[in-house]
């Protein structure tokens, strides 16, 4: 019988990813050329969905770190698993309320300098997600093998 080592680690990984492909990669850049969504329609929908997307990211961070906490993990479980969520923690307490603040001055009809943070996030999401990818599989391809004894033949 073969078991996986950290299975909240492993669908979390995997749910993360997929959270992140899904509103990153698709959904940041497809409410702009829907009819009749102006910038700061666009920009105050992106604010509340990436707000969103940040809080479920910590709860995907967490289940997965309490996974690897609750048995010993192996020694290469960090280095992969410790890429995104210094990604993560770069974001929420750096990036995010720069960007937020970038926002909120453009949709009150201000106008704010040229700025490359939107390419960083961009860039960021991208080596977070084959980050997590790669930890996933990595998760996936050490299982933990259980052997039973096979009962005594006479």
């Amino acid at each position: 019988m073969t078991l996986v080592r950290h299975p909240i680690a492993l669908i979390s990984a995997f749910t993360w990813t997929g959270f992140v492909c899904a509103i990153s990669f698709l959904e940041a850049w497809l409410k702009f050329r829907a009819p009749g969504v102006t910038l700061p329609i666009g920009l105050g929908i992106g604010r509340l969905v990436f707000g969103a997307l940040n809080k479920v990211e910590l709860v995907f961070a967490a289940a997965i770190v309490i996974d690897l906490l609750r048995a010993r993990p192996r020694a290469w479980t960090w280095p992969w698993i410790g890429i995104p969520l210094a990604l993560l923690l770069l974001q929420t307490g750096w990036l995010l309320p720069a960007l937020d603040a970038r926002a909120a001055l453009l949709i009150g009809g201000g106008s704010a300098p040229s700025s490359q943070l939107h390419v960083v996030y961009v860039a960021m999401e991208a080596v977070k997600v084959a980050a997590l990818v790669g930890f996933g599989t990595r998760l996936f391809a050490s299982p933990l093998v259980l052997l039973h004894p096979t009962p005594h033949q006479p």
